[in-house]
């Protein structure tokens, strides 16, 4: 009772910030409520803010983040990523090795925080902000740096939208390309849906729609082999940096990964309502919500603001270089 007495204040102002940034996520999808979240909490952060709700705030962008990522599981069916597994899982392949690569070398050259570049990487290659949120406590992430890769996701997740499509026609891509492509260059699973429905709107049909969310669906489940490299990763530098104490893999082992795994075997194979599995992963999404209003509360806008360009600029390369490597692997597969 001590404990939930000393986090309850700040798990409730979190709350409050979060309900006003979901409805609005909801009317402007493409921007979406994670990103309403920060900015709230940024704004609210302005203000000086009592001691006592330090404790509830840090407990919901660390503990109860990793608990809305257990959730998220309820919405993948593993019969659908094997079927889609096939096709897309060699496209993947390369464009996660596309953007890690381009974050390392520019993150180099620009000088950026490796934290920050690991972010902005996983959440342009995987899927944008749940990647971000599932990757942040394994590296022990600062606040600001997860709200630096937010925003920068945010930025060209509108930018796709707009762009895809008409590109994609420029192109002459057939649906099926079409819903490849945006499954796995765009980052967020709102910005492939408005992509993938503005295109099969042109076409007629839900062909590029339907493939492009179960590709993005499937492109989702790298979080659980990305997190538990970068957790080995975190720990043997950890170690290092503590002058050859003992490697403690346990200690930032991803185990809420395993809970999404978890999840996502019992969506696939026991028979759960479809509104019960729905009403789970739209918690989940809350919850991120929720946690991204904490992290906007511990962030210093002034700071955001000032270091802005430099993430903004990696995230236009990584997103450029995972949009590109996937049209060239689809192109070469073709002549295969």
């Amino acid at each position: 009772m001590t404990q939930l007495k000393k986090i309850l204040p700040g798990i409730l102002l979190c709350l409050a910030i979060a309900v006003p940034a979901w409805f609005l996520g909801k009317v402007f999808p493409i921007v979406g409520g994670p990103v309403f979240g920060i900015l709230f909490g940024m704004i609210i952060a302005l203000i000086r803010k009592p001691k006592f709700f330090d404790d509830g705030v840090k407990y919901t962008s660390k503990k109860l983040l990793q608990y809305s990522i257990i959730l998220l599981g309820f919405e993948m069916n593993l019969f659908n990523v094997i079927k889609v597994g096939g096709q897309s899982l060699f496209v993947m392949l390369f464009t996660l090795s596309a953007s890690f690569l381009t974050a390392f070398f520019v993150g180099r050259a620009l000088k950026l925080k490796g934290k920050m570049v690991t972010l902005i990487g996983v959440g342009t290659s995987i899927c944008g902000g749940s990647a971000i949120a599932a990757t942040a406590p394994v590296i022990q992430a600062e606040d600001e740096d997860v709200a630096h890769s937010i925003s920068t996701i945010f930025l060209f997740n509108i930018v796709a939208v707009f762009i895809f499509p008409a590109l994609g026609h420029l192109l002459g891509m057939s649906d099926m390309g079409f819903g490849m492509w945006a499954g796995t260059a765009i980052n967020d699973t709102s910005s492939v849906v408005a992509a993938g429905t503005a295109w099969s709107s042109s076409a007629g049909n839900d062909i590029a729609l339907n493939f492009a969310t179960i590709v993005k669906l499937t492109r989702t489940l790298m979080i659980v082999p990305i997190t538990f490299v970068l957790a080995i990763y975190t720990s043997r530098e950890s170690a290092k940096s503590a002058n050859g104490s003992t490697f403690n893999f346990a200690k930032v082992f991803p185990w809420f990964v395993l809970g999404f795994v978890a999840a996502a075997v019992i969506n696939t194979f026991t028979n759960i309502p479809e509104e019960v599995s729905h009403g789970l992963v739209t918690a989940g999404k809350f919850v991120i919500v929720m946690a991204m209003a904490a992290i906007g509360f511990n962030t210093h806008l002034k700071k955001l603001v000032t270091n802005g360009f430099k993430p903004i600029f990696l995230g236009l390369c990584c997103w450029f270089a995972v949009a590109e490597v996937s049209l060239i692997v689809q192109t070469v597969m073709k002549m295969w």
